[in-house]
């Protein structure tokens, strides 16, 4: 495929960077000159620097070729006109804004392909969506669905005391008490993604991505320590755009809402929007709140403000004064490790969302999900086999997988099946794979090959 992409910020040099590692024809447009040349250097494509919503430079990224456009700077209106420029001189198939202002992208104009526009993403709904899911199940760990199956990937940290420290792969089934099925698919070390192999050994501070039934991984998590508990009392802090959708959707559920944030005008509009929702103004930074306000009593806290390093800190003190669990919105890769040892349950970031909406809509047709794991070093996969496909009939023996990746499970008419070698394929199963993102392109052309 070929793709131009106007905007070289962290997302739009994320999906170069994926897009291109699978074999894809990418062309960057970005006007600053430092991230211009910082995407020249780290991503094998073509950049261009110039201004990027005009026709000479369109022309110059090849758009008249291009299957897809993705216009993704940090202007909700560039980004708008951008596509609306491509759309009325252009045949480009798709056309995809990422959209921040919640009044634009659910505007009702949307509907109709406003500009062109076939796909808009918005960073905080997609958030506040996972944060949403992720306190439903618990907020113990981040957790990934899928679709028709109660099948889970959740994250665990493997501290001093684990249950996982020291242990082969091959031997962690027969040495657990729990006795459901369970696979370990991937492990995050040292700022590295593994495929795990049998003979893979599992140390302190490993972050696992733990794959079973929901009922299992609860299981598990129980007796690691890990409890799932009751949530009911809710900390928001930051009362933005993330925090607003966040308390939009579990104000819903009946849960007790805290909102707090230092801007009284974000106070005032939160307290009008959300009449059952208790609004402090104040700083989370001043610790004295912390004690006027009895915060340690509480559940969860959320931490969802424009500063990372506070959204980190501030769960982090509150979980070493008694608040149950955490979760922050942080964005930088290097944080996550960092957060997971200070305690923080789950950490979700925008751009991450945003990036696997974005790869997900890329990548429609016989895949049906896509999940992008520890900001785009790894994917999960789920592969639908349509009557057309040459592995129909074949067992898993037949099918040669590239290295680096792994089948975790294939559903068949709403039941889960941990695959052996002699497991053959039918028609319409979803197979759910990983894959590290230098194999992911040689994957595909395993599962979506027709006769």
């Amino acid at each position: 495929m070929n793709i131009v992409i106007l905007g070289a910020g962290v997302v739009g040099s994320q999906i170069a960077s994926q897009l291109v590692s699978e074999g894809h024809d990418v062309v960057v447009i970005e006007k600053n000159q430092e991230r211009a040349k910082y995407v020249s250097n780290h991503v094998d494509c073509m950049v261009i620097n110039e201004e990027g919503n005009n026709h000479d430079t369109l022309k110059r990224a090849g758009i008249e070729h291009a299957d897809f456009f993705l216009s993704v700077v940090d202007s909700d209106e560039v980004n708008m006109i951008a596509c609306g420029i491509v759309e009325s001189e252009y045949k480009v198939p798709v056309k995809i804004a990422r959209v921040r202002n919640l009044d634009y992208s659910k505007a009702k104009i949307f509907e109709k392909s406003f500009l062109g526009i076939d796909f808009i993403v918005n960073p905080e709904v997609e958030t506040s969506r996972l944060i949403a899911n992720t306190v439903a199940l618990g907020a113990t760990s981040d957790v990934m669905l899928f679709d028709n199956t109660d099948m889970q990937i959740r994250s665990y940290n493997v501290d001093s005391r684990s249950f996982f420290k020291g242990k082969l792969l091959k031997d962690i089934r027969s040495a657990a008490r729990i006795k459901d099925k369970f696979l370990i698919a991937g492990i995050v070390r040292e700022n590295e993604f593994i495929i795990p192999t049998g003979l893979t050994k599992i140390e302190e501070n490993d972050n696992l991505y733990l794959f079973a039934a929901k009922s299992t991984l609860t299981k598990i998590f129980i007796e690691t320590g890990k409890k799932r508990e009751k949530i009911d009392r809710i900390i928001i802090v930051g009362g933005g755009r993330i925090g607003n959708l966040v308390t939009k959707y579990l104000i819903r559920t009946g849960r007790r809402i805290t909102v707090i944030d230092s801007d009284y005008e974000i106070c005032k509009s939160v307290a009008e929007k959300y009449k059952d929702a208790l609004v402090i103004h104040s700083d989370i930074s001043d610790e004295n709140i912390f004690e006027d306000e009895q915060l340690h009593t509480y559940d969860l806290i959320i931490t969802t403000t424009s500063d990372e390093e506070l959204n980190i800190l501030s769960a982090a003190y509150a979980k070493n004064l008694g608040v149950r669990r955490a979760i922050a919105v942080v964005n930088r890769p290097n944080y996550i490790p960092i957060s997971s040892k200070l305690g923080i349950d789950v950490t979700v970031s925008p751009r991450h969302s945003t990036v696997s909406a974005i790869m997900k809509y890329i990548r429609r047709g016989d895949i049906k999900n896509i999940h992008s794991l520890f900001y785009g070093k790894a994917e999960v996969i789920e592969f639908a086999v349509n009557e057309k496909s040459i592995l129909i009939g074949k067992s898993l023996k037949e099918i040669t997988l590239p290295p680096e990746t792994l089948i975790l499970t294939v559903i068949r008419n709403g039941v889960n099946e941990i695959p052996d070698g002699q497991f053959k394929i039918n028609a319409k199963d979803t197979i759910i794979t990983i894959a590290k993102q230098n194999a992911i392109q040689e994957l595909e052309e395993v599962f979506l090959m027709e006769q």
